[in-house]
């Protein structure tokens, strides 16, 4: 092999967005034998991510926010003749032509084909969506808004004009959601049953609904509202409407609320729409203490593994989920592994809401964690990039995604963070959430163990051993199986739990006894 050289080819004001960038590295990848390649737009993060892994050159420290870099690190570089060329073919969309197969490139075009649809899903650039949203809202369609970098001033004003419409408003920033049965987006191939969920997190969705399938119960309907429906700005328009339409639908016998805590004049506006209701309504306001819920006379759970108990519950069934076998020798056998200098933990997630649920965790077993998703100004991340001590990051965050892939569709930036953190020779933990369904990364499990591999290495090198865990949100009736995607993090030893909350708590434990023994 001849020595390694890393080039930047930039393509000026090229907008892509985050599905095609992805497609596009496997593609190159495929044409010129390498695995390192990324494709980034040229924002400052995006460059720091590049630079800190060693990919950027100066022709791409000049890159603009609007440009693409691709950052390529090859043995010869005779094999990227002719590659600035064959990008443009490579990323240019497919010609459509108009058959029954034919996509339509308009709102209005979308319509005349499908005269009878009543919803319309927005992934476009920020910017863009106040005019297509109104668009879409004037012509009688339900608002799923997948796009981010949106305007609090246009999701407010959008939330109105569907209020006054009757119409729902998903987002923006809403990742899933689930209407009769059809998964939108990030969502999971879970079955049909009689629990609701309206939720302000997109993995809260994912992991609540997965949860409740694998205990043997379904999901009628889940509606996504965006992270800042409940903020005091917006007031919980979304959510107020998606409660409404569930206490009203004849599918629904269970409803579940999920959410960071709302602005408490958005909690008593919630509780004030729940007023009287019949059906068992399960509150799961992350970080919460559940008080004001409890005082009410709703269940209060403090975990989302424990608001899908609580939902199959009350819907007539049995909450089980397995549990590890010989857990404490396990955790013994681990920690027994690490050196000395070991003792912090290193979350790396792809979901905002597992991150977050995690750092609660945490934080309740006595932990100080330094994280990009806690509202603690002395905890709060100064450096998404850099970790500090003990830290979970939600790579999710617009920060990691902004003109790049999501991690939920392309690992690249958490496998570059998961050798990072192993080159720390205090990290003794790596742990991460695996989200499988719709939309999601077709084999993420498979793109990470490299990465995990590649990390176990650079440990032993230097005398050290990392514990790795994770949980899998997913079920096995999603295009990655989640039993598959199991198997083969745990052939890769990585420890895998049921739930983010068991995964958590398993590292809890394994973080107090580290501590014990540095004492």
């Amino acid at each position: 092999m001849g020595i390694m050289i890393t080039k930047n080819i930039i393509l000026p004001n090229r907008y892509y967005d985050s599905v095609v960038l992805m497609r596009g590295s496997e593609k190159i990848k495929e044409e010129i034998g390498t695995n390192q390649v990324s494709l980034m737009m040229g924002t400052d993060a995006n460059k720091d991510i590049l630079r800190t892994t060693g990919l950027l050159t100066p022709g791409g420290e000049s890159a603009s926010p609007g440009d693409l870099i691709i950052a390529v690190t090859i043995d010869d570089e005779s094999k990227l003749e002719g590659l600035e060329e064959r990008i443009g073919v490579i990323l240019a969309p497919k010609a459509v032509v108009k058959t029954e197969d034919y996509q339509p490139r308009s709102l209005e075009g979308a319509i005349e084909v499908m005269p009878l649809a009543n919803l319309a899903l927005i992934s476009i650039p920020g910017e863009y969506v106040d005019w297509e949203g109104e668009k879409a809202l004037d012509k009688g369609l339900h608002l799923m808004i997948f796009s981010d970098n949106v305007s609090l001033e246009t999701e407010i004003k959008l939330k109105k004009k569907g209020e006054e419409k009757g119409l729902l408003v998903m987002g923006p920033d809403c990742g899933t959601s689930i209407i009769h049965g059809a998964a939108l987006a990030f969502a999971n191939v879970v079955r049909r049953g009689n629990i609701g969920i309206v939720a302000a997190a997109g993995t809260g969705i994912q992991e609540v609904s997965t949860l409740i399938h694998k205990m043997g119960g379904g999901i009628s309907h889940a509606i996504g509202t965006g992270g800042r429906d409940l903020s005091k700005e917006v007031g919980g328009i979304t959510m107020k409407m998606g409660i409404r339409s569930l206490l009203t639908d004849k599918g629904t016998d269970v409803l579940v609320l999920v959410s960071k805590p709302p602005h408490p004049d958005v909690e008593t506006a919630i509780y004030e729409v729940l007023k009287g209701v019949e059906k068992p309504v399960i509150i799961n306001f992350l970080g919460s203490d559940g008080v004001e819920a409890k005082k009410r006379g709703f269940k209060f759970a403090r975990t989302m593994e424990d608001a899908a108990a609580m939902a199959i519950e009350a819907s007539g069934g049995k909450a089980h989920l397995p549990e590890l076998e010989n857990m404490d020798k396990l955790i013994r056998k681990e920690i027994e592994k690490l050196s000395p200098g070991q003792k912090y933990l290193r979350g790396l997630y792809s979901g905002g809401t597992l991150c977050n649920e995690t750092r609660i965790i945490l934080e309740d077993s006595g932990m100080k964690i330094f994280s990009n998703v806690t509202k603690n100004p002395d905890f709060k991340m100064k450096d998404v990039f850099k970790s500090k001590l003990d830290t979970l990051v939600d790579m999710g965050d617009d920060a990691f995604t902004k003109g790049a892939p999501h991690p939920m569709i392309d690992n690249t930036k958490r496998k570059y963070r998961i050798i990072r953190e192993a080159q720390d020779p205090e990290t003794a933990v790596i742990l991460m959430d695996v989200v499988l369904g719709y939309g999601s990364n077709p084999d993420p499990a498979g793109e990470l163990i490299p990465a995990i591999n590649e990390a176990r290495k650079i440990a032993e090198e230097a005398g050290r051993h990392l514990i790795f865990a994770a949980s899998v949100c997913g079920v096995n009736e999603d295009p990655q199986n989640a039993e598959e995607q199991t198997k083969k993090l745990r052939d890769a030893g990585v420890i895998v739990l049921p739930s983010n909350a068991r995964a958590s708590r398993f590292v809890a434990d394994i973080m107090k006894r580290i501590l014990q023994l540095r004492v």
